[in-house]
């Protein structure tokens, strides 16, 4: 059984389609990466499964609960980084204190940041502060957790250690849907691969299938993707 599907997905914005009947689906256990050019609808695409956006028409069928790490940390600054991961746990699923701090404290060991509790966003790298938002959505134990670039806002020393965070959840059989632009990531973290370009599923298959697929966007796309590698 799927743990997350999309059914013919649309949206507009001021008349313009982004999305033109855009379908997934997530199985439990599975790493699905959506990449494509800017503007091709991917984060509108994760706005509208995680509830931050309405789809104009379509399906959307949850077997679980969704968590979201975006691509700007989106932390309260004025929240120290433990008060970051518990509140939501804590005010909206009422949870019992004890287990939360527990939960969070052996989340933020795993990220690497066991001493960083008491710290608030601004102490923290961009790196640490993505570390710190990944530990906030786990915190709410998501049966699925979706990524949107969640290393854009990274300089590129920093992107490795989230790469790495991620790759650790995957290898822990964590559900996700990763929306990035780090190519050789994606191929190689990833069961599952959409292309999107202009608000449709241009390619989709496995890592292998997509990357090797005549389809001339395609195509065109991984040239601009190698040329900004070289």
């Amino acid at each position: 059984m799927s743990l997350f599907e999309m059914k013919n997905i649309t949206k507009s914005f001021e008349g313009q389609e982004v999305l033109k009947g855009i379908s997934l689906t997530v199985d439990k256990g599975q790493v699905l990466g959506i990449i494509g050019p800017s503007g091709s609808g991917k984060s509108t695409l994760l706005r509208i499964a995680t509830g931050l956006e309405k789809a104009d028409g379509g399906e959307i069928i949850k077997n679980g609960s969704v968590g979201l790490v975006f691509q700007n940390f989106n932390l309260f600054p004025h929240y120290s980084v433990m008060k970051n991961i518990v509140d939501a746990p804590l005010r909206v699923q009422k949870r019992k204190k004890e287990e939360v701090y527990a939960q969070a404290r052996k989340l933020l060991a795993q990220m690497g940041l066991a001493d960083k509790e008491k710290s608030y966003p601004f102490q923290l790298s961009g790196g640490q502060q993505q570390r710190v938002s990944i530990a906030r959505a786990l915190a709410m134990n998501p049966d699925i957790l979706f990524f949107d670039e969640p290393t854009s806002a990274l300089d590129p020393e920093l992107t490795g250690e989230i790469l790495k965070v991620i790759r650790q959840l995957a290898d822990d059989h964590i559900t996700m849907v990763i929306v990035t632009h780090e190519m050789n990531f994606a191929r190689e973290i990833s069961d599952h691969i959409l292309f999107m370009d202009r608000g449709v599923v241009a390619v989709e298959g496995s890592p292998q299938e997509v990357f090797s697929s005549e389809h001339h966007r395609m195509r065109e796309f991984l040239g601009k993707f190698h040329q900004g590698e070289s």
